[in-house]
């Protein structure tokens, strides 16, 4: 390896230990599911995201309304653009209709930044989802709104979800050229826009994206199954499955990116080149996501782990070996890479009680050499993230739940909050509390207090946690069915009081898990205090016959680690 990509496989490493926008998002179709559902998920791993549930009612807008748009990462005004007449109601990154955005941030290539873009990818997806019903309308959405304003982030894959159909959206700026416009007299920006690529993922598959572009090669226009940017009067064609900005290749023919044949094309290769931190940072997640339903993964087992990037690109979708369910999705966002080589619980990193996290930097260099440790799909600086779960079988108020959780996805619960409900909890709403505010009653601050504690013994302590939050995920997804029925019944007849039921029903368990979490870090508390382990049994602490608390264990440390004492400190240690 020569020394520019040396340093060009540096400088990505840093970047990436230094993001804060780390994201894993997985696709699920209909025919992929157990129950015909179609399902994106979405983590918002960031060391400064704050976990809120956010809600916005439909509204209409008087005429000459603004919206000001934000930058994510900062909260930076970076403009104001006309408002449209109606927008939606949305909660979280779902809105009434059944629609649900995530993303995932790759940096791509730097000089494709654009320093007047006014349009962040936060604002994208908030936008899109006030603005349309459908993922198709969706892109268009996103597709307009980045030509006509300019787009102001780095690479982004968007997954994009309804009830009937789950596309992958990949998209990145074109740069900054200055020109003098000749009508006004004003410097423009010749490259403002995006160049993108939208796919739809074939019924019956799965599909996964974690801050790497995944799209390479597509199928080119041919008015039918694959459009461009200038047909967006054939968007709703049942045969669909491809939609891209017109100029992708030829941009980057013209940037000298580019100069094979249209046929030959590969998004990702020529506007995000992978690299060995590519594929272990991001590509691995993908890979252990896919491991999880697919019997077919071994084969890429080198190039997801950075061996070698040569042996072959994994597919955008694979076929699953079984139906999923929430319930499987819940589990594959507190991956680990466990069953494989490279489980977190397993390396030195992990410590005496075998923590599947590690903490920033990603990576750190010892004499000339840089090391780094997995990035994994579960994480600790996760903000929130959810399942969005779609049901084209029922109205759109019923039939969409955002599952959602606040912090940590392995220590988190994840609530249904259906989409038609007209408020959220005062312990999940934006507002209570933030990053550097604490609030007793914010579930945010609740959950980290479990996590926290839960880091400290991992071993010992996620057995408890586990255990609770099973039993809430399991209430909840035991309830679905019978809230299902008795609001489609309430539907018929009353769509409002139908509404109100499920905000009810929404609120009430939302407000209950934070009561029973801050319930269990009592419990946490009092068994592992001072790294001992009191006796209790079905959450009751034991006493002797005259109310004294019976002994407590004292488990110490493993076997393993203990060993690992004499062999670095020799005989420092040795009893004599």
């Amino acid at each position: 390896m020569n020394t520019k990509i040396l340093a060009l496989t540096g400088l990505f490493l840093l970047l990436l230990a230094n993001s804060s926008l780390a994201c894993t998002n997985f696709l699920v179709t209909k025919g992929a599911s157990v129950d015909g559902s179609t399902m994106i998920t979405y983590a918002a791993d960031s060391h400064i995201r704050y976990g809120e549930l956010y809600f916005r009612p439909a509204h209409h807008w008087p005429k000459g309304s603004v919206v000001t748009i934000y930058d994510r990462g900062t909260a930076k005004p970076l403009a104001q653009i006309p408002q449209i007449a109606y927008t939606y109601q949305t909660i979280g990154f779902m809105n009434e209709h059944q629609l649900a955005i995530g993303e995932s941030t790759f940096d791509g290539r730097s000089v494709l930044r654009d320093s007047t873009g006014l349009i962040d990818y936060g604002s994208l997806m908030f936008l899109a989802l006030q603005r349309a019903k459908t993922a198709r309308e969706a892109i268009k959405v996103i597709a307009d709104l980045v030509e006509e304003h300019g787009y102001a982030s780095t690479g982004e894959s968007f997954s994009i979800g309804d009830p009937n159909e789950v596309w992958i959206m990949e998209l990145i700026g074109k740069g900054t050229k200055m020109v003098n416009d000749r009508k006004t007299g004003r410097n423009i920006n010749a490259n403002k826009g995006a160049v993108w690529v939208a796919i739809r993922i074939p019924d019956g598959y799965i599909s996964a994206h974690a801050n790497h572009a995944r799209i390479t090669s597509f199928t080119l226009s041919d008015g039918n199954t694959s459009i461009t940017n200038k047909q967006w009067d054939k968007l709703n064609s049942p045969d669909l499955n491809t939609i891209y900005s017109h100029d992708v290749i030829d941009f980057a023919r013209i940037m000298g990116f580019y100069q094979g044949t249209d046929d030959a094309f590969s998004f990702s290769d020529v506007y995000a080149p992978i690299e060995f931190g590519a594929a272990r940072f991001c590509e691995l997640r993908v890979w252990s996501v896919f491991n999880r339903f697919t019997d077919e993964m071994d084969q890429y087992w080198d190039y997801a782990t950075g061996k070698n990037l040569q042996s072959g690109r994994m597919p955008l979708y694979v076929k699953p070996n079984r139906k999923i369910s929430v319930h499987d999705l819940m589990m594959a966002k507190r991956d680990y890479l466990q069953g494989t080589e490279l489980d977190m619980t397993l390396d030195v990193g992990a410590g005496p009680f075998a923590k599947p996290y590690r903490w920033r930097p990603l990576t750190w260099k010892v004499d000339d050499s840089t090391y780094f440790h997995e990035r994994v799909t579960v994480t600790q600086q996760t903000g929130f993230s959810f399942i969005a779960q779609m049901r084209s079988w029922l109205p759109d108020p019923i039939g969409g739940i955002n599952w959602f959780g606040v912090d940590d996805a392995g220590t988190t619960v994840y609530v249904p909050f259906y989409c038609g409900i007209n408020r959220v909890p005062p312990s999940w709403a934006e507002g209570n509390g933030d990053m550097v505010q604490y609030s007793d009653d914010a579930a945010f601050w609740v959950f980290n207090r479990v996590a926290h504690f839960t880091y400290l013994f991992y071993n010992r302590v996620i057995g408890d946690v586990s255990k609770k939050q099973s039993q809430l995920e399991q209430k909840f997804m035991d309830y679905t069915p019978a809230i299902d029925a008795a609001a489609t019944l309430l539907w018929k007849s009353d769509t409002a009081l139908a509404k109100q039921f499920l905000t009810d029903y929404s609120v009430n368990m939302a407000e209950t898990t934070v009561k029973e979490w801050k319930e269990l870090g009592d419990f946490l508390l009092v068994k592992y205090l001072d790294g001992n382990v009191k006796q209790e049994k079905d959450g009751r602490f034991l006493r002797n016959p005259w109310g004294y608390p019976l002994p407590p264990a004292h488990p110490g440390y493993s076997k393993d680690f203990l060993e690992q004492i004499p062999a670095e400190t020799g005989d420092r240690f040795i009893y004599r």
